[in-house]
């Protein structure tokens, strides 16, 4: 039998890039907190994940037989999507830029800025521009690449400012600027 038939195609796999449907930026802008979650996670995967799932692989490799030993070939899968995502925190870490904006006394937004907004259609929310790696809907956090974030960018207080919105345009009224500390 060929051996195509009978292996995976590991290489295909790993030639995917790591976020497809990311934007095209030149700088990863992120909050103190967000990179400090970005670099505990990297530390984690290298000092206790990795090293865990490599002990399995190393155990299972000695049984024997490869070809039908579960915990090698899904440890061997594992090890490829650490790696993978360590390269991925890696580059995100060297390419980041922290932006300290907490404690800012302004009226204008900018990343970082907590804006109480108002329309017509959804009544008062609010949202904080934070990084693409921090997005938390849930929370009320956006990225600063997002329709609303780039609406509101150098708005200020009392303005209003149109959001383009798939349902037409949407009018916000910017209520509250203010720079708080983002955990």
């Amino acid at each position: 039998m060929s051996k195509a038939f009978t292996r995976e195609n590991d290489e295909a796999e790993e030639d995917e890039p790591a976020e497809a449907s990311e934007p095209s930026v030149s700088r990863y802008y992120m909050t103190p907190a967000g990179y400090d979650r970005l670099r505990a996670e990297l530390k984690h995967l290298v000092e206790v994940e990795r090293p865990e799932v490599v002990r399995t692989v190393s155990w299972a490799a000695s049984n024997g037989d490869r070809s039908e030993n579960g915990d090698y070939i899904y440890g061997k899968r594992r090890l490829r999507e650490i790696d993978r995502r360590v390269r991925f925190l890696i580059r995100r870490l060297e390419n980041s830029e922290v932006v300290r904006s907490a404690g800012r006394d302004s009226d204008q937004v900018f990343f970082g800025a907590t804006v109480t907004v108002r329309s017509a259609e959804a009544g008062e929310r609010t949202v904080t521009i934070v990084g693409l790696d921090e997005v938390d809907l849930a929370r009320g956090r956006v990225s600063w690449v997002s329709p609303i974030a780039k609406a509101l960018i150098k708005a200020r207080e009392g303005d209003v400012v149109a959001l383009r919105t798939p349902g037409g345009n949407e009018q916000l009224e910017i209520v509250e600027v203010q720079y708080l500390d983002i955990d």
